[in-house]
């Protein structure tokens, strides 16, 4: 594992803490006055910077000794970059040059001229980079501080610092800055165990990814991880995604790039992928998004007419079966979707909802349903589920299941890291999904489970109205013999006066801050 690079000064308390955690806690202490949403930008754009500079070191130098494949070559040759899908880094952009005059009073002018070089010199880069460092709120002595620390990361060779340990600290941060902004966090951050449970259910070893509302990038990166984890070629897939906040774009297309994924197919405009389809010909082999919830904003007054609207036209005032269908649209004929969507997508029937749903079950699309606990989204309370559909479930590749639809009832899996928030352990992940396999695969070892899961026929699904939630199929668990009701008790009291002395200090800091303001006024 890397390690950061020991101070002799001070005593290294945190010596067996992971190397992304180090750097966070650092970087959150030279924050002061920023607020995180802006922050972010700041600190991975020079991760960023440090990963294509390490990268382009490495073949600089292979080029500069000139030996074997490399004789006669030319180190500041943009071509030679190129040929290797190395980013070019020119000069007063290299981590060595920044490292040097971290000290200095102008350092951050230094920066966002470097972030300019290198736009200048790899055209794929333009408008991703930011240019933030000069800003007053960022004092020059915290900035060259923070240099110094992604600089002091002592890695191994070049590709996996590259690939790998730097890409894992990106995730990381990305993971943590959410956390910070919470709501607004969660519109660029689907929940790492969230997406793990999608990639893990679909396996996408092969083909066309797609995601077009991708915000950084996390379904690319796991995909692709999913891939190498399981001895696949991460070359046999591709990946093709759309993002209508630009600001989240370029952090995805920072984000891929340093874990060296092809980012070209991801684009971006302001108008969405309703209105404006950026990949209108794609057929995917696999499709896995989490789109807003019950976005109500999403002109479907202008889109009446349009051909995607194969089981129905969506009520202009919710876009969850519009998602639907555009995923629908976006599947090869063998293709399957794994997404997120609000619980009341699998009950709603306002505006014809009920309708979409119905048509949807009985072309057989509808393969797994997985109801999801609370506080797993970072951006709303909203109950959520994910939503399995399959183009052909009759295709060869797993057994015959047109008739059926899997129901898992996950609502009380996951653990809580903080009180506000829940994730998947990688346990819960592999009870999940290997649910799913079992259940699907021709030679699956399945059986329902009372209170988790229930393989229903359609016409079970007909008798209760076409109407998808897992509890109503999955029914109650049975009880253990071993249930010790006084511990329970004694636990979610604990749980509940915890909650309480939160709660009460909140109240005292919000009393305390209206008393200063009167005092002001």
């Amino acid at each position: 594992m890397a390690k950061v690079k020991k101070n002799n000064n001070k005593k290294n308390n945190n010596k067996d803490e992971p190397l992304e955690k180090q750097l966070w806690k650092t970087a959150d202490k030279l924050r002061k006055n920023i607020d995180a949403a802006e922050y972010k930008h700041i600190v991975l754009g020079l991760i960023f910077l440090r990963y294509i500079s390490d990268a382009f070191e490495a073949l600089y130098q292979k080029l500069k000794s000139g030996e074997g494949e490399y004789a006669g070559a030319d180190p500041e040759d943009k071509d030679e970059y190129k040929a290797e899908n190395v980013f070019f880094v020119p000069e007063v952009a290299r981590w060595s040059f920044l490292q040097s005059s971290a000290k200095l009073p102008d350092i951050g002018k230094k920066v966002d001229e470097a972030m300019d070089a290198i736009e200048k010199d790899n055209p794929s880069l333009k408008d991703v980079l930011p240019k933030v460092y000069a800003r007053g709120n960022l004092d020059p002595t915290n900035l060259g501080g923070l240099i110094d620390q992604v600089g002091n990361v002592a890695l191994g060779d070049a590709k996996a610092r590259s690939a790998d340990v730097l890409g894992h600290v990106f995730e990381y941060f990305l993971g943590e800055f959410a956390l910070a902004e919470g709501k607004k966090g969660g519109q660029f951050y689907t929940p790492r165990s969230v997406v793990e449970l999608l990639v893990e259910m679909l396996e996408p070893y092969k083909g066309r990814v797609f995601d077009p509302c991708c915000g950084s990038g996390g379904m690319f990166v796991q995909s692709e991880k999913f891939v190498a984890d399981h001895q696949g070629k991460v070359n046999d897939i591709s990946i093709y995604g759309q993002e209508s906040n630009h600001t989240t774009w370029r952090l995805a297309r920072m984000n891929l790039s340093i874990r060296g994924i092809d980012s070209s197919q991801v684009k971006w405009n302001n108008e969405g992928s309703f209105l404006n389809d950026s990949h209108k010909d794609l057929k995917a082999d696999y499709v896995i998004a989490n789109p807003p919830f019950n976005d109500s904003d999403w002109s479907g007054d202008l889109l009446r007419k349009d051909g995607r609207w194969k089981h129905g036209i969506p009520p202009a005032g919710n876009a969850n079966c519009a998602w639907i269908q555009h995923f629908i649209y976006h599947l090869s004929p063998s293709g399957q979707a794994g997404f997120v969507l609000a619980k009341g997508s699998l009950t709603s029937k306002n505006s014809g909802e009920g309708d979409i749903r119905k048509s949807l079950i009985e072309a057989r699309m509808v393969d797994c349903i997985v109801n999801l606990p609370t506080k797993l989204f970072l951006n709303t309370q909203i109950p959520a589920c994910l939503w399995f559909m399959s183009r052909n479930k009759a295709n060869g590749k797993f057994r015959n299941r047109v008739d059926e639809i899997l129901f898992i009832d996950a609502r009380n899996m996951g653990h809580l890291i903080n009180r506000r928030t829940r994730e998947f352990s990688a346990e819960d992940i592999a009870t999940i999904a290997d649910t799913y396999h079992n259940w699907r695969n021709p030679k699956g070892d399945y059986e329902d489970v009372k209170g988790f899961c229930n393989s229903a026929p359609i016409d079970r699904v007909r008798e209760l109205d076409y109407v998808l939630t897992p509890g109503r199929y999955v029914g109650l668990a049975e009880e253990e013999d071993d249930f010790d009701f006084k511990e329970r008790f004694a636990s979610l009291k604990a749980e509940f006066e915890g909650q309480l002395k939160e709660e009460t200090k909140l109240n005292k800091v919000i009393l305390k801050n209206l008393a200063m303001v009167k005092i002001d006024g």
